[in-house]
């Protein structure tokens, strides 16, 4: 259903034109309403239309290699959304889903060479909104990569893993510090004269030979438990390399392609300012002169 020049009137994208103008382009562009929960587009489908936020609010995401679910963008009343894939006729590069009945205008190739024939410097709004959207979107995948090794670790432990990370980690406190410090020292007092001819003394005369012994299969037993607690601190480390490998190389890769999907779209942009301005000249040409 054709929309109206009023309701264009409220869209920024189109404020710049005059009553006129956005009566031509109203006759053209088309009224979309969807109903919340349904979706406007999918990854992957044929981009051959962009839409403009009217009413309502939608959700642009895509899924990632992992299953999950990443939210790209929230388009406000007024915003656009879907132009790259019309700018570039590639496919659709994510899914947007209605979380409330939207009424969005859908502006087609058509009608973005009526509206740059008419203002040619909304090109360039158009431009600046879909490169800062692109910066946006690059941001927000450069840190969806980004894991808690120390996380990832968590949910692999056992028991026994559990359990040696909780004495390894005690053992390497002030506390076990202290409490063996009290220990000893309580030992020996009860061991040596005048406490040692009491009933509670010299059950380890000197020199502290069971003493000895518990200290040294407290040793063993230790160095055990923070052996196992070490050798998971290495699965932390590597699990940090290989997430900081992936951080680095899918940032790469996102931006080497954001320059070149700019470059792609801004040679576009280029090339039909170009061709308007010489389909002007051309009219303004073929005026005849005014006679004499």
């Amino acid at each position: 259903m054709p929309t109206d020049a009023e309701m264009l009137a409220e869209v920024p994208l189109f404020a710049l034109l005059d009553d006129d103008e956005r009566k031509v382009l109203a006759e053209r562009v088309e009224v979309v309403r969807v109903e919340a929960g349904k979706t406007v587009f999918s990854f992957g489908d044929p981009g051959d239309s962009m839409y403009v936020l009217r009413k309502g609010a939608a959700e642009l995401w895509v899924k990632t290699k992992t299953g999950e679910k990443m939210v790209l963008e929230r388009p406000e009343v007024g915003d656009f959304f879907g132009e790259i894939s019309l700018l570039d006729l590639g496919p659709r590069t994510a899914t947007c889903t209605a979380l409330e009945d939207i009424e969005a205008i859908e502006v087609d190739r058509g009608d973005l060479d009526e509206l740059f024939r008419l203002k040619p410097h909304s090109a360039l709004d158009l431009l600046t909104a879909t490169g800062k959207r692109l910066r946006q979107t690059s941001l927000l995948l450069r840190n969806a990569a980004t894991r808690n090794p120390n996380a990832v670790e968590e949910d692999k432990r056992t028991t026994i893993m559990k359990v040696a990370d909780w004495i390894a980690d005690f053992s390497g406190s002030l506390s076990f510090l202290f409490i063996h410090v009290g220990l000893f020292f309580v030992w020996i007092i009860l061991n040596v004269k005048p406490l040692a001819a009491t009933p509670f003394g010299n059950f380890d005369p000197f020199p502290f030979g069971l003493l000895t012994m518990c200290v040294s299969l407290e040793a063993i037993i230790l160095s055990v438990f923070v052996l196992l607690s070490q050798n998971r601190q290495v699965e932390r480390d590597r699990v940090r390399s290989d997430v900081e490998y992936d951080v680095n190389l899918k940032a790469e890769l996102q931006i080497q392609h954001l320059h070149e999907k700019f470059d792609q779209m801004n040679a576009e942009l280029l090339a039909r300012l170009s061709r308007l301005e010489r389909g002007q000249t051309g009219a303004g040409r073929s005026i005849p002169p005014p006679s004499a």
